[in-house]
């Protein structure tokens, strides 16, 4: 893992549209799910609930469109230091 500070994002409440600052990765923190300023599509979504997805990680943020407020729950405030590195 590298030396960066991630959040953990709640697979729950990713919804089509939304982009985020920098890549997404799954929970490992190396795999990427979703491209830095790629938007969630509903395969995307299908994607995460077929293979029981709990939560991603990124050390962005979700980037507003102005009309949808960032929903607060998105991100988990858990420190991820003590992620194993694979």
């Amino acid at each position: 893992m590298t030396d960066k500070k991630f959040s953990k994002l709640d697979c729950r409440e990713i919804k089509v549209g939304m982009r985020f600052s920098a890549p997404v990765f799954f929970d490992d923190g190396e795999n990427m799910f979703l491209g830095e300023e790629k938007t969630v599509k509903n395969y995307h979504i299908d994607a995460i609930q077929r293979w029981n997805i709990k939560y991603l990680v990124t050390y962005g943020h979700l980037v507003s469109d102005g009309k949808n407020p960032v929903p607060a729950s998105l991100y988990m405030l858990e420190d991820l230091d003590g992620l194993e590195e694979i």
